[in-house]
């Protein structure tokens, strides 16, 4: 598709097609001014299609909803911080956070930066990792937990021992923390149309409770200094401003909201509210008095603004009997047939007799509401919080006891009649990881906050621990290669002489250290490699020394793949075009410079006998090599090739030197970015294959 394309769709649309987004630092992100619907069935906007999803691909660009980038953006990230996402697929907020940690590195070296990016579903996390592998980092780790019990892996008892070791962690803390939670949703409503007929206005009260666990867990994982930051793409102030407010109650003088008005001055939004209502099956009320007794279990006093204090919170939950009927668990979807009617905010019902409703002491207009119509866009609420000092311990576990005691009284008749964990889902996670395979453009970044999953309080529920999360003493015992069932242990690679075999062959320079950097997830004979940064080998270190309380899903970036050639290859592994811009610049070995027309041909049909190269002298080369794996860099006019060694960001390719054969070792989709983006040829079409399959295939 042509500029001109887009210009005249412009003037069909009456603006711009494509424009930047005026608050997105950087002129970074750009607004795509049509429908799905237009992109996918126009006749003229197929190739611009095509050019959108490929780009997606390979890693080039992201599509997301233009108001699920703004939180990043508030947690200010720094070089060289730990980061933390919470709840983390499908990845989209996590890719910006990978950029933001790549372009605070010095030219040329890794960034000492770490995200660690969390999902609660292993669905979700596989969505998460093949949308955050197209970044090629080695600053990144994915996990498997409920966010709102994310380890902390303490080896030290109190805070000063934390650092007596400041070359390694005594404990996983984190400078950033972005807790985009599960919520209700409603502020999708505009895309989301499926919504409007499960919506309600009381459907965020039982996301209240668990997005403040996450929420404090996120806290008490935070270090003093370091920023928070809490969304939701929900409107509704009971998992907002209510939310916001408790944390601030429960913690005290330790964190303080931010006020950011200052910070990306361009982007219209508005103030937290100071006063709100709260429904309950078509009801409204102003305070927790004016709730009736059989249901003031199911809605908390922290919904309101009027709450004051944590006692004053909580003490209220032992007052009142259980009714077994309302015994429905908070993250669990209410049959929306079995509610009454519900009512808007001007003529609800309210059994209160107060004559208007009582505002929060906590200065909530430093809160963020964007709303849709204000920028064309979708809705998003956020806030920025500041942690000051540790929390109090003692305040939080009794807040906890109060909490899982509430929690196992109401969901004691569910129990009987069903063991395992319940989840809420409004989105089938099978159907978006098909659409990431499949390349759809359909929009997966804004969070898939309608599905949750809540584990049930049991007797045996151990109060004692603290903010810390020290369970060493539980995980002695364990074997960590077998901590976590059907979860591929992450063992350090360790074998000195295939790495020594490695370093030879590609001719690794020293700086580039291997040297506890390599880790594999095979018991035995490893077949992949992965490469890590220094601050993720120290996280791994720690999680070993704790007894594997870390439920790793992904790392690094896979730098060597063991292959099956017979063509007598000295070295047993070959290299991974998804770490080769990693490693090429300290390669000096195993290198060959192919002139444009060779270079074209080799992306164009794979596979070259040495004869037929145009450049004869590079078919020369190419027979003279040792069989094997090889680089072939794009020779630009007259360069010599120590500049371009010397370059960090050459065209280069990963090869294999076969009997008298040249093939190329890259998946379909980056050949094809590479013909486009560099010779221009359209018309190259991608292969219907398993990439690594074939490539083990193809150099047997």
């Amino acid at each position: 598709m042509t500029s001109g394309d887009l210009w005249r769709m412009s003037d069909e649309y009456g603006e711009y097609a494509l424009s930047p987004l005026p608050w997105y630092p950087g002129n970074l992100a750009w607004h795509l001014n049509l429908s799905r619907k237009q992109l996918r069935k126009n006749p003229a906007l197929e190739s611009f299609h095509e050019f959108l999803k490929h780009e997606s691909e390979v890693g080039n660009i992201t599509r997301q909803e233009a108001v699920s980038m703004v939180p990043p953006l508030f947690l200010n990230v720094q070089a060289g911080q730990h980061i933390l996402d919470m709840c983390a697929a499908p990845g989209s907020k996590t890719f910006q956070l990978l950029e933001m940690i790549h372009q605070s590195k010095e030219p040329g070296l890794l960034p000492t930066a770490l995200v660690i990016a969390n999902d609660l579903k292993v669905q979700r996390c596989d969505v998460l990792i093949h949308n955050t592998k197209r970044m090629c980092t080695a600053n990144l780790i994915v996990t498997n937990h409920e966010a709102q019990s994310f380890p902390s892996c303490s080896l030290a008892k109190d805070d000063s021992e934390t650092y007596k070791d400041h070359c390694k962690p005594q404990r996983l803390e984190f400078d950033r923390v972005l807790c985009d939670v599960p919520c209700s949703g409603d502020g999708t409503l505009r895309k989301s149309h499926d919504l409007w007929r499960k919506w309600s206005s009381s459907m965020g009260n039982e996301f209240h409770l668990l997005q403040v666990d996450i929420a404090m867990r996120g806290i008490a994982l935070l270090k003093v200094g370091g920023r928070m930051v809490y969304s939701t793409c929900s409107m509704n102030p009971v998992e907002n401003e209510a939310v916001v407010a408790e944390l601030l109650r429960r913690s005290g003088s330790s964190v303080e909201l931010l006020d950011v008005s200052g910070e990306l001055r361009e982007l219209v939004r508005r103030p937290g509210l100071n006063t709100w209502k709260v429904n309950d099956r078509g009801s409204w009320f102003q305070t927790h008095e004016d709730v009736p007794d059989s249901r003031k279990n199911v809605i908390l006093p922290s919904m309101f603004p009027s709450s004051t204090s944590i006692h004053e919170s909580h003490t209220v939950y032992s007052s009142f009997a259980v009714n077994s009927e309302c015994n429905v668990p908070l993250s669990r979807n209410f049959n929306i047939e079995d509610t009454n009617n519900f009512n808007c905010d001007t003529g609800g019902i309210s059994s209160s007799n107060s004559t208007q409703s009582l505002g929060s002491k906590f200065p909530l207009y430093r809160c963020m509401r964007i709303v849709p119509h204000d920028q064309d866009g979708g809705a998003f609420f956020i806030a920025v919080i500041r942690k000051l000092s540790p929390l109090n311990e003692n305040q939080v576990i009794k807040v906890r006891k109060t909490e899982n005691l509430l929690l196992k009284n109401r969901t004691v008749k569910l129990q009987e009649q069903c063991q395992h964990r319940i989840v809420s889902e409004v989105l089938d996670d099978n159907k978006l990881l098909d659409e990431q395979k499949k390349l759809s453009l359909a929009n997966q970044t804004s969070k898939d906050h309608n599905l949750i999953e809540v584990q049930m309080a049991s007797d045996d529920v151990e109060y004692s621990q603290t903010e810390s999360g020290d369970r060493s003493h539980r995980t002695n015992k364990l074997d960590y290669r077998h901590r976590w069932k059907g979860i591929d242990p992450v063992l350090f690679f360790k074998d000195e002489a295939v790495i020594k075999n490695i370093v030879s062959f590609f001719g690794i320079e020293e700086s580039f250290s291997l040297e506890g950097r390599l880790v594999t997830r095979s018991t035995d004979n490893a077949r992949r490699i992965y490469y890590i940064s220094k601050s993720v080998r120290d996280i791994l270190e720690l999680n070993v020394q704790v007894g594997e309380q870390i439920k790793i899903a992904s790392l690094g970036v896979k730098m060597f793949e063991r292959h099956r050639s017979k063509d007598g290859c000295s070295c047993a592994y070959r290299l991974s075009y998804e770490g080769l811009s990693l490693l090429f610049p300290y390669m000096r070995k195993r290198i060959l410079h192919a002139s444009p027309v060779d270079f074209q041909h080799l992306l164009q049909y794979r596979t070259i006998n040495f004869a037929r190269f145009a450049d004869a002298r590079f078919g020369e080369e190419a027979a003279s090599l040792m069989p094997g794996c090889c680089v072939v860099v794009l020779r630009e006019g007259y360069q010599i090739a120590d500049s371009i060694a010397s370059d960090p960001s050459p065209i280069a390719i990963v090869c294999w030197r076969g009997k008298s054969t040249m093939n190329v070792l890259v998946s379909p989709a980056d050949r094809k970015e590479l013909l486009e983006y560099r010779f221009g040829i359209k018309a190259f079409k991608v292969e219907d294959e398993k990439s690594n399959e074939n490539i083990d295939a193809f150099i047997s």
